[in-house]
């Protein structure tokens, strides 16, 4: 089948979903231009800040289109094109949308309380805690995940028979690395002038295209040429800066510029679909098992993850996007209109990697990053663009995807820890409470809680990410219905994919349980020859998943029973709706 007509069929769904759907849940629920949001009110320069609506969507698209469309879409492909493409659409219509949506609604109608705290109004201080330890494992498993395929797409070396060496891609990976640090001190700059001196629309357009252009003719004449080691530690000295910093300051302005490059990448493919309008050669479908990934439920689900619903999404409208939109018309845009984005990202990296698979449908070698960005910087080529700086753009590009979600993370991962050892009355908390509270002492430890995790790999940790970002977005759905009944909002629509996901994520955690134990026992039944430490490399590959498996079903469990007696004791309508 053309690639074209595919792209071409998902963006007039997913266009119809928001012009008619999204408005519908908008008029359903109650927008008020008039009203003034929590950025207005309770301005203080660092979190609450009122921005501009697109200013907030470039925030919101960024953060949320992370490495999941991409490399949950491709993975997911084995199980044929048509089953990912029908989840994409579906999921991402009446499940991530509506979810995403609704947690940005929920938050600005609550000062910008985060999911968390909104579960302590409507659901009690014990499911709080319950959920932000939740919330704070899930974000270990995000940074570990991303933060190992960032410094993967940067590494300029490879062993070849025992031997370390310059790999060929050195130079292009080298660059889109600086380009990288270039991007954050750019963003910084970016960020301060914006302050100073008020600049706006396009000047503002003018000046963050300027910042990509110097960021881009530095790194690719200066390229960095190290290790994936060294990377790593770069990595996680950017996220912790980009935790603790105003948000004005490099966050905001760096997805700001970053957009422009993510509008760069999807329009290079689309136009190269539109004119090489490739087939797709993948399968349609392959059955309802693969050999590699397992029965197609839950595991296609959990796998595209974030390109149909994402608990990660929610986590970034209450705790980030909430806090900076200056009118309550701009979350329709911001809420449902980021994803539904994020979603045609998913279905454009589906036809990519079915354009770049053989004929005779065997999929194309190497990872979910390399074969996209190989598929698109192809695509540039053809422009006319030279083979150098089409393969770095598109490298830099893809490694955005992920540094974008990262550096949000980090800071939802830092502020779900302070809020789990907070209480009202911080000023006279126990000195140990106001250590752990303190926003650079729990930026440090989440991200070296995240840092041992990534020696396991994105690839070990993805399905367990993707089964615990689905049952957050159910935690989530759960929780909006309690705040729409209360509030005597219609709350309907959120039922079927709340029980669809539950079925989902409860079945893929408890699989992944036993796939880990059974590594286990495997590797116990094998005798390790003396002075090896094949024991330590099963531990961490297996055991701290175990462990943290078994953290997520027990923790998910309590906050569904919590969370169920409240909808079924709340009373319709009993709080006065804003």
């Amino acid at each position: 089948m053309n690639t074209l007509v595919i792209v071409l069929i998902a963006a007039v769904v997913l266009i119809a979903a928001y012009a008619f759907y999204g408005r519908w849940l908008a008029k359903k629920w109650g927008i008020d231009p008039t009203a003034k949001t929590p950025a207005v009110r309770l301005e203080d320069g660092k979190d609450y800040v009122p921005t501009n609506g697109w200013t907030v969507f470039c925030h919101q698209f960024s953060s949320i289109a992370g490495a999941g469309p991409v490399t949950g879409a491709i993975q997911a492909a084995a199980f044929g094109w048509l089953p990912v493409l029908l989840w994409i659409l579906i999921g991402g219509v009446f499940f991530g949308a509506v979810t995403d949506f609704g947690a940005l609604y929920a938050s600005v109608k609550n000062d910008g309380k985060s999911i968390g705290m909104l579960i302590e109004k409507y659901i009690g201080k014990f499911g709080r805690k319950i959920f932000l330890l939740f919330c704070w494992l899930f974000t270990l498993l995000v940074i570990a995940a991303f933060a190992d395929m960032v410094a993967g797409t940067f590494n300029a070396y490879e062993v070849v028979d025992g031997v370390t060496q310059l790999s060929e891609s050195a130079t292009t990976n080298g660059a889109a690395g600086m380009i990288s640090i270039m991007f954050m001190v750019c963003a910084v700059v970016f960020g301060l002038a914006k302050k100073k001196f008020n600049i706006s629309g396009w000047k503002e357009v003018v000046f963050g295209l300027a910042c990509i252009v110097v960021s881009f003719v530095v790194g690719m004449n200066f390229p960095l040429t190290f290790t994936k080691e060294t990377w790593s530690y770069i990595t996680f000295v950017y996220i912790f800066f980009a935790a603790v910093l105003p948000m004005w300051l490099l966050k905001q302005p760096r997805d700001y510029m970053t957009t422009f490059m993510f509008g760069g990448m999807i329009a290079g493919a689309v136009i190269g679909l539109f004119v090489a309008h490739p087939t797709m050669n993948l399968p349609v479908f392959t059955g309802f098992t693969n050999d590699k990934l397992g029965n197609l439920f839950p595991i296609l689900f959990v796998t595209v993850a974030c390109g149909a619903v994402s608990g990660f999404h929610s986590l970034v409208s209450s705790e980030t996007s909430s806090k900076t939109v200056e009118n309550e018309k701009d979350m329709l845009k911001v809420g449902y209109g980021a994803m539904v984005l994020e979603s045609l990202l998913a279905v454009i990296a589906l036809c990519v990697a079915g354009a770049a698979a053989a004929s005779d449908g065997t999929a194309a070698v190497g990872t979910p990053f390399q074969i996209f960005s190989r598929g698109v910087a192809g695509f540039f080529e053809m422009f006319g663009v030279p083979v150098y700086v089409a393969t770095a753009f598109m490298t830099m590009c893809v490694s955005a995807l992920a540094l974008t979600s990262l550096d949000a993370v980090a800071r939802i991962g830092r502020m779900s820890f302070q809020e789990l050892f907070s209480v009202d009355d911080m000023e006279h908390a126990a000195p140990w409470r106001k250590l752990f509270c303190n926003t650079y002492f729990s930026t440090i430890v989440t991200l070296l809680c995240g840092y041992v995790l990534t020696k396991i790999g994105y690839a070990n940790i993805w399905p367990l990410f993707g089964s615990a970002n689905q049952l957050l977005s159910a935690l989530v759905l759960l929780t909006l219905c309690v705040f729409l009944k209360v509030t005597g909002r219609s709350n309907k629509m959120l039922f079927p994919p709340l029980i669809i996901m539950f079925c989902v994520t409860f079945t893929a955690l408890v699989q992944r349980f036993m796939a880990m134990v059974k590594a286990i026992q495997n590797a116990a039944a094998v005798t390790i020859p003396a002075g090896e430490t094949t024991w330590g490399a099963v531990f961490i590959a297996n055991g701290l998943q175990l462990i943290i498996a078994v953290l997520l079903i027990a923790l998910g469990l309590v906050i569904v029973v919590n969370s169920t007696k409240s909808l079924v004791n709340s009373k319709s309508n009993s709080e006065k709706a804003d």
